[in-house]
């Protein structure tokens, strides 16, 4: 059985570099995009305190990176949402739909102590499959 080439997509984000990850990785017909949030060049969200702005900026990150790997985000079959505070859940819940509710991909929402960066309150992983 033949390995599928893989592919690997950066989007010029702070720790890619620093801490050796893609964006995204690409190998056949499914694309998985690392866990993302909206740090800006210094690391720092761009949307300090702002769950629900983390949250769109973080998606259309994570749209970027699909269109760039040749996907789109009706391809999404699942998302993990990473939150430092649950009770952010609807306001980052509704950012989702917004984005993703006509594809309706499973989804999980957890709390977490704490994110690489203080100032950020969300950081989504997506995986993403279409058809061969």
């Amino acid at each position: 059985m033949a390995r599928a080439e893989r592919r690997r997509i950066s989007s010029g984000g702070p720790f890619e570099a620093r801490y050796g990850y893609s964006r995204a990785l690409v190998a056949g017909n499914a694309c998985w995009v690392s866990g993302t949030t909206d740090a800006g060049p210094d690391g720092r969200s761009l949307h300090p305190e702002d769950p629900a702005g983390q949250a769109r900026a973080v998606l259309m990150i994570i749209e970027a990176a699909l269109h760039e790997a040749g996907f789109s985000r009706q391809d999404v079959v699942r998302v993990r949402i990473f939150t430092t505070n649950i009770g952010h859940s609807r306001a980052i819940l509704e950012a989702l739909g917004e984005r993703l509710g006509a594809v309706g991909p499973a989804a999980t929402i957890v709390e977490v102590r704490a994110l690489i960066e203080p100032s950020l309150l969300v950081e989504i992983e997506a995986d993403a499959v279409r058809d061969p």
